[in-house]
């Protein structure tokens, strides 16, 4: 077996342990540790990270999407499907004798899609954008009550 592994750009040392995340997710994380140094000029693609509530008859959206400017973040709803994306920008002024050690920082496009078990009442979203996170109300679209069926 050779001991060649398969470069992941989502595997990250910055990235905070969370009790959901993936379990080969984790994996890989852990198994790239060793590697890191192989990859250290690799560029990353930029991520959205993101909580989901539901209260009160509707959803409630709180995706990170830092350094963003708000006319470059997407958002469309169809039905209860939600697709977030975002185009992060790099800033190219590098000033005359500086040289740049290490960039950690991403840059490029950005999306995340998610499906919710209710429809999304479109008239009534709000979205707005502070500080480099995306807050939106999702309500939930009035219609007839879920029925679950017997299976005979």
């Amino acid at each position: 077996m050779n001991g060649i592994t398969r470069y992941k750009p989502r595997s990250s040392e910055l990235t905070r342990f969370g009790p959901l995340l993936d379990i080969d997710e984790m994996l890989n994380r852990f198994m790239m540790r060793p590697f890191s140094l192989f990859h250290e000029g690799m560029e990353v693609e930029p991520q959205i990270r993101m909580d989901v509530k539901e209260a009160d008859g509707k959803y409630l959206v709180n995706a990170e999407i830092p350094g963003v400017n708000k006319d470059d973040i997407h958002v469309t709803v169809d039905g209860n499907r939600v697709s977030i994306s975002a185009e992060v920008k790099r800033e190219k002024e590098v000033k005359e004798g500086e040289r740049v050690i290490r960039s950690e920082r991403n840059y490029g496009m950005a999306s995340r899609s998610f499906t919710l078990a209710d429809e999304v009442d479109q008239d009534k979203i709000q979205a707005k954008y502070n500080n480099g996170v995306l807050e939106l109300i999702l309500p939930k679209k009035l219609g007839a009550p879920r029925k679950e069926i017997t299976i005979s």
